[in-house]
């Protein structure tokens, strides 16, 4: 027998095996992120740069990954996993197979997040079924039914092809906009996921002289921080109790950020001291009143564009939206375009960023 020829070590190597992420191995789960209207863009951005999400339908995908990387989303309210039970009305959830899915299903998410008590957010919550639905689940997840206050919110929907309902189950106990480092709350305190918007659509530059006047609780401050880099970060407020507030947020949230007491208007700052300048104006509700904002907004506008850098920018973010346009049109120092508007809270705030004329 001939013997075989020995190979040649000059001879061009064939292609590297092309590696192979091991979480694409893993059976893919479905879920959907709630996100406050007016964000559903911001939100489908952040989506597209997670790895491995996949079949993205808005704002429903699959995803194959560990849950816990859906948890670090910053421009949504919270991540439910999804599934749909082939059944014509949530009685049919009752069956004996159909509740032991359903119990599977449920343990799952909950072993991913810690849930302690579980609640149901559907429309007729207190229906004899859906009453006798939580009591089944009551036995077999072995949490207590909390009406109020359940860590494991659960929602039924009727599926989108009208063949079966959807159980969505939220990941997390609470809202992913429940910021952990949020310890401190001061009312009309800006909802941390509008925050993060604003930063993401006014640019983030790691050069960026940045500065919050009326920086409050520290919201704008600290979602910039945890972002990324800058060169300076600073914020100021005339309310001490809001200073102290802010300082215990940043400490909770393990950042170094400059806040101090001072009015925002008379900051003794040189001109040009920032690049970037990010404002939640009060909304004449819980801070301030409609007349004292008809004085502050222009006023505002003149000592921001005196601490802008040429070509820097002003975002402002707020629910006078008819008296800021208006103030917009009695002055020609900046040129404004709308980011946003969102529903938060019954209110709808607009976004703007303005640059220099």
């Amino acid at each position: 027998m001939p013997r075989p020829a020995r190979p040649d070590r000059n001879a061009p190597k064939g292609r590297p095996r092309p590696k192979v992420d091991h979480r694409t191995r893993q059976p893919a789960r479905e879920y959907e992120l709630d996100v406050l209207a007016g964000l559903e863009d911001v939100a489908a951005t952040e989506l597209a740069g997670v790895p491995l999400a996949r079949d993205v339908r808005g704002l429903r995908f699959w995803f194959p990954g560990s849950p816990e990387r859906l948890t670090r989303l910053r421009s949504v309210v919270a991540v439910y996993r999804i599934q749909t039970w082939d059944v014509p009305r949530p009685r049919g959830l009752l069956g004996n197979q159909q509740l032991s899915e359903l119990t599977a299903y449920l343990r799952e998410v909950i072993e991913v997040g810690g849930h302690r008590s579980f609640r149901f957010g559907a429309a007729g919550k207190d229906s004899p079924v859906m009453q006798r639905l939580a009591e089944e689940l009551q036995g077999t997840l072995g949490l207590p039914h909390d009406p109020e206050a359940g860590e494991l919110l659960i929602r039924l929907r009727p599926s989108d092809d009208g063949q079966g309902w959807d159980v969505l189950a939220r990941i997390t106990p609470r809202p992913l906009s429940a910021r952990p480092w949020r310890v401190c709350n001061m009312a009309g305190g800006l909802n941390a996921t509008i925050a993060y918007a604003a930063h993401k659509l006014a640019g983030q530059r790691d050069n960026d002289r940045i500065f919050n006047p009326m920086s409050g609780s520290g919201t704008l401050l600290i979602e910039r921080d945890l972002m990324g880099p800058s060169a300076a970060l600073v914020g100021v407020d005339i309310n001490p109790e809001a200073v102290r507030c802010a300082q215990e947020n940043i400490r909770a949230a393990k950042r170094q950020i400059e806040v101090a007491q001072r009015d925002a208007l008379h900051t003794d700052l040189p001109a040009r001291s920032f690049d970037l300048i990010m404002a939640d104006l009060p909304w004449g509700d819980a801070i301030s009143t409609h007349g004292a904002n008809e004085t502050l907004y222009p006023a505002f506008l003149t000592e921001m564009h005196r601490l802008t850098s040429q070509r820097g920018r002003l975002c402002v973010i707020t629910h006078e939206i008819r008296l800021f346009e208006r103030v917009l049109q009695n002055q020609q120092k900046w040129h404004a375009h709308e980011l946003f508007q969102v529903a938060s809270g019954g209110h709808h705030p607009k976004a703007y960023l303005l640059s220099k004329g």
